[in-house]
């Protein structure tokens, strides 16, 4: 029976626990290669298509960039996107052309940039059923960031579909969409985009609360 003037149990409040950030050791535990360890026999890194993979075989480069305008050398970044045709593939096996999801990192040399080595994602469809222009979906993890950041990248040859996308059109500001929006260049032969993330301060990256 409970004593007179006691604090039930459940009012208790406990001491609220210490939130971490994900560095600086995010590449020891999940970017092996990138922290320069020795990597796993089965390694989740950033091919996410193989040459026989259907649909266009391209190349994602960019950096991440503080609000002081410095690069952010140990960033650590998963990329989760829809194959050529507009489906995700949710499982993944190493043995495949193509898995929906990878991981990346920024790393203390050539130049600070992550990559993805992938295939143009096809368009998949809103809930309410319009199409979206074709993405990858992008979390940001890094030392002094709490939750990671999730963001989205478009591609600069799809203006049409960029145009009529229900989410990208969601920013009402023109210049703010510009920031989802990855350029197209030509290296060596190869098709490669180039989307730079800027997690604060001027021409901050657009990123959604999903």
């Amino acid at each position: 029976m409970q004593q007179p003037n006691s604090q039930p149990t459940s009012a208790l409040m406990l001491r609220e626990t210490a939130s971490q950030t994900a560095g600086p050791y995010v590449h020891i535990g999940l970017a092996l290669a990138a922290a320069g360890n020795p990597t796993r026999d089965e390694e989740i890194w950033n091919e996410l298509a193989k040459p026989d993979a259907d649909g266009e075989q391209i190349e994602v480069v960019g950096t991440v960039i503080d609000g002081n305008g410095d690069l952010i050398r140990d960033a650590f970044i998963e990329a989760w996107q829809a194959d050529a045709n507009g489906e995700y593939q949710p499982e993944f096996d190493l043995e495949k052309p193509f898995n929906s999801f990878g991981r990346t990192a920024t790393t203390f040399d050539h130049g600070s940039e992550w990559s993805l080595k992938t295939i143009k994602p096809g368009s998949v469809a809103h809930p309410s059923g319009t199409p979206q222009a074709p993405h990858i979906n992008l979390s940001i993890f890094a030392r002094g960031i709490n939750i990671q950041l999730q963001t989205r990248l478009y591609f600069d040859d799809e203006t049409e579909a960029n145009g009529k996308c229900p989410v990208l059109n969601r920013i009402e500001s023109p210049t703010r969409r510009q920031t989802l929006i990855a350029k197209r260049e030509e290296a060596d032969g190869k098709v490669r985009y180039r989307f730079d993330i800027r997690v604060q301060g001027e021409g901050e990256t657009v990123f959604f609360d999903f």
